[in-house]
């Protein structure tokens, strides 16, 4: 299984910005998809999930700015980032649990989100 994120790049706060991640075909079921973040000298933290349920759960800091969606039929999950600070500035992950059917968690490439103020 691979995981192909997109979007990224440089907003001024305040701004939006949409990423997607897009899982490769397979035979995996997917149970959960989300976006992790990093900063420099920070921990890799949770930004949002979404399950295949579409129960989602968000970082605090994003809660209200961020929408996570996924389109099952293209495996593919969007984050849409709304208002963005330059706080959220970092490199953002894509991450994905499947079955196959053992449980495997699988990340994306990293892409950079930078928010200027």
């Amino acid at each position: 299984v691979q995981l192909q994120a997109s979007g990224g790049g440089v907003v001024q706060a305040g701004e939006s910005m949409r990423l997607s991640c897009a899982a490769s075909k397979g035979t995996f079921s997917i149970i959960a998809m989300g976006w992790f973040r990093q900063a420099p000298g920070n921990e890799r933290e949770l930004v949002a999930r979404i399950r295949s349920n579409n129960s989602t759960t968000y970082g605090d800091s994003v809660q209200a700015r961020f929408n996570i969606s996924m389109d099952k039929a293209k495996n593919t999950a969007h984050l849409q980032m709304n208002n963005l600070k330059p706080e959220d500035t970092a490199v953002y992950y894509c991450n994905a649990l499947i079955a196959t059917p053992g449980f495997q968690a699988v990340w994306g490439q990293g892409t950079q989100v930078t928010v200027s103020s």
